[in-house]
């Protein structure tokens, strides 16, 4: 092999290399990688061994879409972003809020809302701001919690328009317990909650690359297991039913959100624009602040519209990412999609999502990596997708206990579930 200089760094692995070093060979590399694969696959089998009979075929599904992500991860290593070839965004690749149609009649409001789904993220706990259990749990505005506001929302929506929104929620295996003995309180209001579970992974020890579980029962060892992030939505849902059942009853758009984000409402302007052009696939973007340097944003790259997370950023343009004067605008997670086109692209195995390795420590000190995608990422996928400048009230997220106190206070009032700024704001 012939032996070269490159400047010392590290491996996808987290190994450092030295200055000098034998170039491994492509065939060499793909061995590598291969081997990697086959082994990963042995020991999801023994995993599956673990599993009742009567849920070894869903585990199966579940496992396969982890296989496709690990596959990436070895086979892809650097950052899965050329900074050179990022383009201008092309005129109309983001929509202006105050140009959607306005007034609709409650007749077309009717028939708009019966073409809905609403479908909020309910995978997190809440241990960012000092609690326990699904973030969804937490109150935040006059004993409520979000999700409690969000059950007013739709009630109030089937109420005086006469429809049926649905509400479903994915949940995590850390959510889902809790979640489920919750929702039995809404029994008696005029919505229809449904819930899937999204799926669980297992962790990777980052020096054998191989999972750290020895069962496929989380409550056995907690920290073998998490969930994929967000990204694992759209196989999740397609895997529950629900997705084939909606459409079958004529709904053709989801809105979905974080559950902690208390300014995601369902906009009837943005519902009408959906449904009324050609867009599969509709990003609600906002203003960039300084608080906001980390959130992903929007590019044109490859010819196509696509999310950038920081994740992706190779450092040495973290500045440039960051900057609010390049990259004015942040994805809010609001997003709004097309069911038909959902099941196409999961029919014709056409989804594509960058991952994300996050590398963690657990508390007794074996080094692990979590193989996550974001949902937004796979806006690439979609026909006509395009980012939809909103106004920063729809984007009141809960993460931090400041963010807590700021929807308890004076700045906000509460009408039917919805959080309405103050008109006396400095901000609006």
């Amino acid at each position: 092999m012939e032996l070269h200089r490159s400047p010392s760094r590290v491996d996808m692995f987290g190994n450092l290399l030295l200055d000098y070093q034998e170039s491994p060979t492509m065939e060499f590399k793909e061995l590598t990688n291969q081997e990697a694969q086959v082994t990963m696959a042995q020991e999801l089998e023994k995993l599956i061994d673990t599993v009742p009979e009567d849920h070894k075929d869903e585990k199966k599904r579940e496992f396969d879409g982890f296989l496709q992500l690990f596959g990436k991860f070895v086979s892809e290593p650097g950052p899965s972003i050329d900074w050179g070839k990022i383009e201008k965004l092309p005129p109309h690749s983001i929509l202006s809020y105050a140009d959607l149609p306005g007034h609709s009649t409650k007749a077309e409001i009717k028939q708009m809302l019966e073409q809905l789904v609403v479908i909020k993220l309910n995978g997190a706990l809440a241990t960012p701001i000092g609690c326990s259990g699904p973030t969804c749990t937490i109150p935040v505005r006059n004993n409520l919690t979000s999700l409690d506001m969000t059950v007013q929302q739709i009630e109030h929506l089937n109420s005086t328009y006469g429809t049926d929104v649905p509400l479903v929620l994915m949940n995590s295996f850390l959510s889902d317990e809790d979640t489920m003995k919750i929702i039995r309180k809404y029994s008696g209001f005029k919505v229809r909650i449904k819930t899937f579970n999204q799926s669980c992974f297992p962790r990777i020890n980052k020096e054998s690359l191989m999972p750290i579980a020895r069962s496929c029962n989380p409550d056995d060892n907690v920290d073998a297991w998490y969930p994929p992030g967000h990204g694992d939505f759209y196989q999740a849902f397609a895997r529950s039913g629900l997705l084939d059942a909606f459409v079958k009853e004529g709904r053709k758009f989801c809105f979905i959100s974080n559950t902690d984000n208390l300014g995601a409402t369902v906009d009837l302007n943005i519902l009408k624009t959906c449904l009324s052009g050609k867009e599969e696939f509709i990003m609600e973007v906002t203003e960039k602040t300084r608080a906001d340097v980390k959130g992903g944003t929007l590019i044109h790259y490859q010819g196509k519209l696509r999310l950038l997370e920081v994740a992706q950023v190779p450092k040495d343009q973290l500045e440039d990412f960051m900057s609010v004067k390049k990259f004015n605008v942040f994805n809010t997670n609001n997003l709004w999609i097309s069911m038909p086109a959902i099941q196409r692209i999961i029919k014709k195995d056409l989804l594509d999502m960058e991952i994300i390795v996050n590398p963690l420590t657990l508390e007794q000190g074996t080094n692990v990596y979590q193989l996550v995608t974001a949902i937004g990422a796979a806006m690439k996928c979609f026909d006509n997708a395009v980012g939809l400048n909103v106004p920063r009230s729809r984007f009141l997220p809960v993460k931090k206990t400041s963010d807590l106190l700021l929807v308890m206070s004076n700045l906000y009032t509460l009408n039917h579930g919805a959080l309405i700024m103050s008109p006396k704001r400095m901000f609006p």
